[in-house]
Order: structure tokens, then C-alpha cells, then sequence
């Protein structure tokens, strides 16, 4: 606004001498000027009286810059409070009056100085304008870069609230299952054969440290206090299948267990997620088909990785054997399982198998994961 007003003023002292020449005169209307700062918050009300004054002023022949500056810082806390569509409208306005008004001096006043009150009069009113076009444009960018960050953060939360929920299950359905299938071993063991329900107690015993130690590491997650104190286990990698593998046979539950490859080193993500979907199809098999026989296999190409689970349903297990599974609506085992698989690219098929029991059958690319 102080460039355009020093603007105005070299313009005007081109246009007519004779504006310069009010003296002291100046001093009222320019501090007309100060209350603005005040009423910012009605420009639209001091917009139409300084439009009418300078309108006055201009009809009579007698403009000065300070209505032409007054003017403008009207127009400009106009313009910041209303729609572009509406601020263009109501700038067209007050032209079109400060307009009708200049063409009246000119055929009315005898000392009209034209060129001086267009100057004045439209200079500051345009620039005025523009600068809070500007500054709107502005602010809006701003904003929108703003809530686009805001919608990106909250969608990194939602991932990792469904990460962290997905680990949860994981670790709790697993240990939970194979806890109950083993203490109803020890319960009923307790009084025939006390050696065996204290091995049974032993194994609760070693599961319920594990998913301590488990839940640990993803409950750390969401303590950025003691994320950096908190002793963490390591995630569970490809090496650790197979005592998944000895823990499931402790449940009751016979696992053959076939892995090809698992020596290459993989993404340490990866390696969780494949540990993480081997571990919910056998947490399945021991809720859903206990004492079941199970075949199971981890196989890591050049390309891919391949995992297959598949149980017989268990004792008297045929088509259709054994407990009903959930299904993708039902829980969030399989859901998850899908959601892993499918986070690396790959994919996963999971229902009943041909001549009994269940199957689970994921495949993921390995292309770009090795470390």
C-alpha cells in the first residue's frame, strides 16, 4: 500500500500541481485514514463511506490522496473478507461510482484536474485490490497445504493403528489359542498323569513369555517416552518358524514342517509378515481343527516366496470336517493375513481344501526386498 501511495503521488505531481498545493488541508482527511486500522473488522461499512466521501470530493474538483489511500486500505480489508466473484463485483462498484463522479467534475467544475483524480482516485482502489486478491490466493494455497498434510497424517495413523492392531492379533490369538488347548490338556491330565500336565503348565509358562515380550515390542510403539528406554525383543524372522512350528505341536496338533531357502536374507518387514501369516493359519488350525495333522511349507525362490498350510479337519475330519472356519466377514485373521500378503504385492487364498480340512496358500514377490 506504501509503494502504491508513493506511486500515486509521482503520478499525481505529473498530472497537476495544484493537489499538492492544499497545505495543511491534507492533514484531515489523512487521518481519516487511521481509524481504518481500528474498524478493520466492518470494512465493508467504512468501504461505502470512504466511496462517498471520495466521491464527494471528486465531484467538487477538490481530491486528495489521502481519500484515494483511505479508499484503498478499505477495499483492501473488503476484498480479504468476501468471495473473489463478490470482491470483483463490489471493486466494479466503487469504480463505476468513482468513475461517474470524475465525469461529473469534468463537465461541472471549473477547476477540475481530470488526470489527477483518476490517478488518486483509481491507482490506490486497483492496487488495493490486486495485493488482497494476492493475499487471499495465498492463504488459501496455504491452507489447502495444510490440510493436505492433515489428511496425510491421519492416514499414516490409520496404517499404523491397523499395523499396530494387526500385530496385536497376531501375537494374542496365537498365544491365547494355544494356552487354552493346553491348559485343558493340564486340566484334564492333572490327576492321572501329573508329569505330563506340568509339562502342559511348563509350555503355558514359555507362550505367555513370548507374547510378554511380544506385546512389549508393539506397545512400545505407542510410547514415544519410553520408546527409546524400553528394552525391546527382536521381531520374529523366517528362523523362528520352526519353533512356531515346535510350539504348535505342544498344543497337540501334529506340523510338518518344510522350508526351502529361508537361510537368504529378506527385509526384515517381510520376514515378519511371512512369520506373521504362518502363524495365523496354524493358530487357526489349533482353534479350529485341534488335533489335526498339518502340513506346512516356506519356500524362497530367486523371485517369490511361497507359504502353504494345510490341515486333514482333524479326528473324523472329511469334507467339510472339522470346526467351521471364520470367513473374511466373520474375523480378522484372514483379513490380516490378506493385508500382509497384499502390502508387498502378492496375494493370498485361504478355504476349504479338496478331500477335507482347510488350506492357506499366499505367495509375495521378493524382487527388491532381499537386504
Amino acid at each position: 500500500m506504501l509503494a502504491a501511495a508513493g506511486g500515486a503521488v509521482m503520478l499525481t505531481t505529473l498530472a497537476g500541481p495544484r493537489i499538492l498545493h492544499n497545505g495543511p488541508g491534507l492533514v484531515i482527511p489523512l487521518a481519516a485514514c487511521v481509524p481504518v486500522a481500528v474498524l478493520r473488522r466492518w470494512p465493508l461499512p467504512v468501504l461505502a463511506v470512504a466511496t462517498a466521501a471520495t466521491g464527494i470530493a471528486t465531484a467538487a474538483g477538490g481530491v486528495s490522496l489521502p481519500f484515494g489511500v483511505l479508499l484503498g486500505l478499505a477495499m483492501y480489508f473488503s476484498a480479504l473478507t468476501l468471495p473473489r466473484p463478490r470482491s470483483v463485483a463490489l471493486a466494479v462498484a466503487v469504480a463505476g461510482v468513482l468513475a461517474a463522479t470524475v465525469l461529473y467534475s469534468a463537465f461541472t467544475a471549473a477547476n477540475s484536474q481530470v488526470a489527477g483524480e483518476v490517478v488518486q482516485d483509481f491507482v490506490p482502489l486497483a492496487g488495493a485490490w490486486f495485493i488482497a486478491d494476492s493475499v487471499v490466493a495465498r492463504r488459501r494455497y496455504q491452507a489447502g497445504l495444510a490440510a493436505q498434510a492433515d489428511r496425510e497424517r491421519a492416514a499414516e495413523v490409520r496404517e499404523e493403528r491397523v499395523r499396530i492392531a494387526r500385530e496385536m492379533h497376531d501375537v494374542v490369538a496365537h498365544a491365547l489359542a494355544v494356552i487354552t488347548v493346553q491348559a485343558g490338556v493340564g486340566r484334564c491330565l492333572a490327576g492321572r498323569r501329573p508329569a505330563a500336565a506340568g509339562a502342559a503348565l511348563e509350555s503355558i509358562e514359555a507362550i505367555s513369555r513370548t507374547a510378554q515380550d511380544e506385546l512389549r515390542v508393539v506397545l512400545g510403539l505407542l510410547r514415544d517416552t519410553d520408546a527409546g528406554t524400553a528394552p525391546l525383543a527382536p521381531a520374529p524372522r523366517l528362523i523362528d518358524v520352526k519353533d512356531l512350528a515346535d510350539t504348535v505341536r505342544a498344543s497337540g496338533v501334529s506340523v510338518e514342517l518344510r522350508m526351502e531357502g529361508t537361510d537368504r536374507q529378506l527385509s526384515p518387514s517381510l520376514e515378519l509378515s511371512l512369520y506373521r501369516v504362518m502363524q495365523e493359519a496354524l493358530t487357526n488350525v489349533v482353534k479350529h481343527a485341534p488335533g489335526a495333522r498339518v502340513a506346512a511349507s516356506l519356500t524362497v525362490s530367486g523371485r517369490k516366496a511361497r507359504l502353504e498350510v494345510r490341515d486333514d479337519g482333524g479326528p473324523g475330519g472329511g469334507v467339510g470336517g472339522g470346526a467351521p472356519r471364520a470367513g473374511p466377514g466373520a474375523g480378522h485373521g484372514i483379513v490380516g493375513m490378506r493385508e500382509r500378503t497384499g502390502a508387498f504385492g502378492g496375494w493370498l487364498v485361504a478355504g476349504p481344501a479338496a478331500g477335507g480340512g482347510f488350506q492357506v496358500t499366499a505367495e509375495v514377490p521378493i524382487e527388491g526386498a532381499a537386504t
